[in-house]
């Protein structure tokens, strides 16, 4: 099965305009994302897909000096994005993945793969139950949902947000929770504000600006120096309904 991760990516942000390309620790938040991406054994492709509006074009720049491969599409649509990036791949299967999460985790995302390859859902994450950090979130779906998905959502925060038609119509897909063996959903490790990317620079800066480090040593780091919870463990998330 040809499985592709797309990595969705803009500019616009309302509390951290331009975050994709914000620094960490020399590269590109963008960069770091694709490199830990494309870390992932089970991954055959990974593809950015931006917008195409004017704004967006440094992404456009960006992904060729990775040398990665990035599409265009709706900015508020997403799901025509990604269903787009999808057919434009030949990917049977897809990986969602988010450009605001630069400590997303390669053995956790093969963790997600794999069962999704072996129980052969329609869909399959770890954030229909959360067990791993924000920041973590693997997202894996049969293009032919993907498909039915997009073809049958029509509210606007399930088109943005691209895979709440999946979750909330169980009865109308097969779904598959992947955990892990604690709850360690309460750690923050995505980036929205300043706040959360303070905390990520300061993750890279003490993991030497590698970006090889896996979600574990985060967790033992964050372990060994709980101040740096503190620094964004007042920040709310969003809900879908905000976009």
């Amino acid at each position: 099965m040809r499985v592709v991760a797309i990595i969705q990516a803009r500019m616009g942000s309302t509390r951290l305009p331009g975050k994709v390309l914000r620094d960490i620790g020399g590269m590109p938040m963008l960069a770091r994302v694709v490199r830990r991406v494309q870390r992932a054994k089970l991954i055959e492709q990974v593809v950015v897909a931006t917008s195409t509006e004017d704004s967006d074009a440094p992404i456009i720049e960006a992904c060729a000096s990775l040398g990665v491969q990035v599409t265009r599409g709706s900015e508020t649509d997403v799901l025509d994005r990604y269903y787009q990036a999808a057919q434009r791949s030949h990917a049977e299967a897809v990986v969602r993945i988010t450009a605001d999460c630069p400590l997303i985790d390669p053995g956790v995302m093969d963790q997600v793969i794999a069962a999704f390859l072996d129980k052969r859902p329609d869909y399959a994450s770890n954030i229909i139950t959360r067990t791993y950090p924000r920041g973590l979130d693997t997202e894996v779906m049969m293009m032919t949902a993907l498909e039915r998905a997009w073809k049958a959502a029509s509210e606007s925060y399930q088109r943005i947000h691209v895979t709440p038609y999946f979750y909330q119509n169980p009865q109308l897909f097969h779904l598959l929770a992947v955990t892990g063996d604690e709850d360690y959903s309460q750690q923050r490790w995505t980036v929205d504000t300043v706040e959360d990317l303070t905390f990520v620079q300061e993750i890279y800066s003490r993991m030497g600006n590698r970006d090889d480090f896996t979600w574990r040593e985060v967790l033992t780091l964050i372990q060994d120096n709980p101040m740096l919870v503190k620094m964004n463990a007042d920040i709310r998330q969003k809900s879908l309904h905000e976009g």
